[in-house]
């Protein structure tokens, strides 16, 4: 709905376009992100349960991988079901207030399994190359200092974002292309100047990026050396096993990275941030469970416990 102001027209809503404006596509995506959002609150929710009830799995690494699921779970929750119900009622409108919590709590927990993913990889670091020192380090002080930080630095980030999103103005149409109200395209969507939003967008995206892929290689390099200087094969499998699937998720989240954007491809910008929202907050949060389940023998243990105890 357009609202007139003393000078120009503002908006009090948006009309959220989704993924595909045919009608005869809506079902189908209806199903298939009903299902995907079903499987991945289970098995988010799985996990969690597991941790929560398996005094074994109180360990750091468990820990940062509670808050994982946790943020994955809590990352498909701020789209999807709001999309589903937009596909269900034939209703694309979401209100203003609306719009920008839900544009908060999605940069809030895509920018925190970013932060998680670093951590988690200092902690295979400490364990691999400090085994005999890895109780000392990883303290209970320090871990929940490391659970804590990306939550703050997170919302600091979501926070900065939004309050320089909130002077803007959108006045000649309230469209938009995507299924949720995501930082990019409602840049592209205001009439007002957007330079400051692009240039904190950029150097706080590349930093949210770098510093935790900079941990997270610095800490793999140590491991492989470590791990190649072992003489024992069964030990070198060992050691590359308990980081495997960390290393699965952290190849998935950056792949998607480079993949949607930095290959130079003829794909529309609206289009590009579809295909990224989809992969970040849908089928990275989907997949992690089954990566996390399917290689970690203490993880399908767990589950196990937990299914019979059911």
């Amino acid at each position: 709905m357009l609202k007139p102001g003393r000078n120009q027209t503002t908006i009090s809503e948006f009309l959220l376009l989704g993924l595909s404006n045919r009608a005869e596509q809506q079902k189908l995506l209806f199903v298939l992100f009903l299902g995907m959002y079903l499987v991945t609150m289970v098995g988010n929710g799985l996990i969690i349960l597991a941790i929560g009830l398996d005094s074994y799995l109180h360990t750091p690494m468990y820990l940062f991988l509670a808050n994982l699921s946790f943020a994955d779970l809590s990352s498909i929750s701020t789209s999807v079901p709001n999309m589903l119900m937009n596909i269900q009622t034939k209703s694309q409108s979401i209100s203003y207030e609306s719009c920008i919590t839900q544009m908060y709590f999605s940069i809030v927990f895509v920018v925190i399994d970013n932060f998680l993913l670093g951590v988690m990889a200092y902690d295979r670091f400490v364990a691999i190359c400090h085994p005999l020192s890895y109780t000392t380090i990883m303290e209970p002080r320090l871990c929940i200092l490391l659970t804590v930080i990306p939550w703050v630095l997170s919302n600091a980030v979501a926070l900065t974002h939004t309050l320089l999103l909130l002077p803007l103005l959108f006045c000649d149409s309230n469209a938009l292309p995507h299924f949720f109200c995501d930082l990019a395209p409602l840049l592209r969507l205001s009439c007002s100047d957007t330079v400051v939003n692009e240039l904190v967008l950029l150097v706080m995206g590349l930093s949210v990026i770098t510093f935790p892929f900079s941990l997270i290689l610095f800490s793999y390099v140590h491991i492989v050396r470590a791990v190649l200087r072992l003489s024992c094969t069964e030990g070198k499998w060992k050691a590359f096993s308990t980081c495997g699937s960390h290393l699965t998720v952290v190849l998935l989240f950056y792949g998607t990275i480079v993949g949607v954007y930095f290959c130079p491809s003829s794909t529309h910008p609206d289009d590009r941030d579809k295909i990224g929202a989809v992969l970040f907050t849908v089928v990275a949060p989907m997949m992690n469970p089954f990566i996390y389940s399917l290689r970690n023998k203490d993880m399908k243990g767990a589950l196990r416990k937990l299914i019979y105890r059911k």
